[in-house]
């Protein structure tokens, strides 16, 4: 009685809704979506698996609309029932593992190897995939803020600098910025701390070069991926969804800038206005 309920609910102007098989590749396409696009998916991506799926389960009618923040997903025609969802899906980080595993998964689908209940119970698997151990990526930022500041041209002090450097950066955003702190005064905080951390450093001989320690030390807090989907977006025609991420990737930018300026300007004062 409640499944006939919730397939009437959805009946527009007099219209039977989809059948439940068709009604579930709906929700299953809309649930890929919500996965791609929450991890940092493209938009053109969602699109086209959102379609994907759509087809291959037999709605030829089913259409999507995707932003960067919320994906419209509607079907209907003179053969097929109607079917309407919108879904907010707020701006986060990026989670490329999760990215590929839908990838591999509408790669696997197209072959026939799901039915629509196993790829739903599948995408629900991939929803719901650990994230690495926080030990592991604090480990990680360190091994990667020491490699970026060699590649910035650092020195082995330089580099030992901007392991620890990493090392407390993302400590400071899993377990402060991450569960306590907007995105503003996260970043403003993250940039504060690497400048106050590395110039500590080298004020005490670990580290000859600064500028590179801190260049180096700021990757993670960098949105690389986002700023690069959005050029992609506004390069797909999505201009909508390509500013929205641009203008939140550009934010993040200015952000650390104020964190880098304000530790500057308190260790100038502590100093006596030591150049650096």
């Amino acid at each position: 009685m409640d499944q006939i309920n919730e397939l009437g609910a959805g009946a527009v102007n007099g219209k039977e809704p989809l059948e439940l098989e068709e009604k579930e590749a709906m929700e299953t396409a809309l649930l890929a979506g919500h996965i791609l696009l929450e991890n940092g998916a493209e938009i053109s991506r969602v699109e086209e698996t959102i379609d994907r799926i759509c087809r291959h389960y037999g709605v030829k009618s089913g259409n999507a609309f995707v932003l960067s923040n919320g994906i419209f997903i509607t079907a209907g025609s003179e053969k097929e029932g109607y079917f309407a969802k919108v879904q907010h899906i707020p701006v986060s980080g990026t989670h490329l593992n999760r990215v590929a595993a839908v990838n591999q998964l509408s790669r696997e689908m197209e072959e026939g190897r799901y039915t629509i209940w196993q790829l739903k119970e599948a995408l629900e698997s991939i929803k719901s995939m650990p994230e690495k151990r926080k030990s592991t990526q604090i480990l990680a930022s360190g091994v990667g803020i020491a490699a970026f500041c060699c590649l910035f041209g650092g020195d082995g002090w330089d580099m030992a600098a901007a392991f620890l450097a990493g090392l407390l950066l993302y400590g400071y955003l899993l377990f402060i910025s991450g569960p306590y702190l907007s995105k503003i005064v996260g970043n403003i905080g993250g940039g504060a701390l690497v400048t106050m951390v590395c110039a500590l450093c080298y004020f005490k001989g670990l580290g000859n070069h600064l500028n590179f320690m801190i260049i180096g030390s700021m990757m993670p807090l960098i949105p690389g991926v986002a700023f690069t989907n959005g050029i992609r977006d506004i390069a797909d025609g999505d201009y909508i969804s390509g500013s929205v991420r641009m203008l939140d990737a550009l934010l993040v930018f200015f952000c650390i800038a104020i964190g880098v300026g304000m530790a500057f300007s308190v260790i100038t004062k502590l100093t006596g206005g030591i150049p650096l």
